[in-house]
């Protein structure tokens, strides 16, 4: 491994092509679901649960903008906090009342969010260094 490959700052990569790609893993899910027959609640749930995450950081990106802001600081970590805890309560309360749909959603969406985290890290690495 290089030894500048971490330390060497690049800018920040656009977001379109990783959202766009766990997008289409989750619609490609959908068939998968059906014919495993496995519960559509499942997927419906990890598709309005990704789809909660990105509407969410869409409202983050506008506190976000003003960088030297202290306020915007706090919003964003309160904004990743209170993200994590909802899709857990979310999990939580649908795995005591429905197990199965819980289990698919929680694989479903971890599925997408790997995915997302994968291409977000490709494009970050591909891009030219500062």
């Amino acid at each position: 491994m290089r030894a500048g490959l971490f330390s060497t700052p690049r800018p920040e990569p656009g977001h379109v092509l990783p959202v766009a790609g766990s997008g289409v893993l989750l619609v490609a899910a959908l068939p998968l679901f059906l014919l495993l027959g496995w519960p559509l609640l499942g997927w419906g749930l990890a598709v309005l649960l990704w789809l909660f995450v990105h509407a969410l950081d869409l409202v983050l990106a506008r506190a976000r903008r003003p960088t030297a802001n202290l306020a915007g600081s706090a919003v964003q970590a309160f904004g990743v906090f209170f993200k994590a805890i909802a899709l857990l309560v979310v999990l939580v309360a649908t795995a005591a009342a429905r197990p199965h749909v819980a289990v698919a959603a929680a694989a479903t969406y971890a599925l997408a969010y790997t995915f997302e985290l994968g291409l977000s890290l490709a494009t970050y690495f591909s891009g030219a260094a500062r």
